[in-house]
């Protein structure tokens, strides 16, 4: 079972950084709607960890949502 194909990634701007790895990270919103995106909780990828590779506000993230919800993954720094 492939598990990679299932994965919907998204991409934002980090709001706030919270204690534990966890972030708090805009989405942009969706086409055609004014306004602001949704704030995702999200925490660091493993190898993220691993490498020590820093997050700050204000750095855009690719993310990898959960499909029930809430959280996401984030699993590389853009900027």
């Amino acid at each position: 079972m492939e598990g990679s194909e299932d994965k919907k990634t998204a991409v934002g701007s980090v709001e706030e950084v919270l204690p534990d790895s966890l972030f708090r990270v805009r989405m942009p919103a969706p086409e055609g709607e004014e306004g602001q995106g949704d704030l995702v909780l999200a925490y660091l990828a493993g190898k993220m960890r691993l490498h020590r590779i820093r997050v700050l506000v204000g750095d855009q993230v690719e993310m990898v949502l959960d499909p029930y919800g809430g959280r996401a993954r984030i699993v590389r720094r853009l900027t």
